[in-house]
């Protein structure tokens, strides 16, 4: 099961520490900013290997708006992994509740 998560509801499942943090957007995207603690795992580098790129379970996924990481979602579903969490509204809700990206 896939469980959509608003901002606030995704900062406080962050904050906790139990959860990977897959941001599933491209380079160019990622470089404008990104949720503290994420890492960055490309839609299609994830497709094509998803037991690689998600060596657990317990994962929030994070894109723009919330499609990819939506569709990162269901793939990680159907490869077997559990505790899975979708951002509603991407990285734009979590900028428009206020919270901060960061930059590396």
């Amino acid at each position: 099961m896939i469980n959509s998560v608003n901002p606030l509801q995704a900062q406080e499942l962050i904050a906790n520490g139990h959860l990977d943090v897959v941001d599933v957007r491209e380079p160019g995207e990622w470089s404008h900013g990104h949720l503290p603690g994420a890492r960055l795992v490309p839609l299609q580098r994830l497709r094509s290997n998803p037991q690689d790129s998600l060596p657990r379970n317990g994962i929030i996924f994070v894109c723009a708006a919330g499609v990819r990481s939506q569709t990162a979602a269901k793939v990680a579903e159907a490869s077997g992994r559990t505790d899975l969490y979708n951002l509603a509204g991407g990285t734009r809700g979590w900028v428009n509740a206020g919270l901060p990206l960061v930059n590396d």
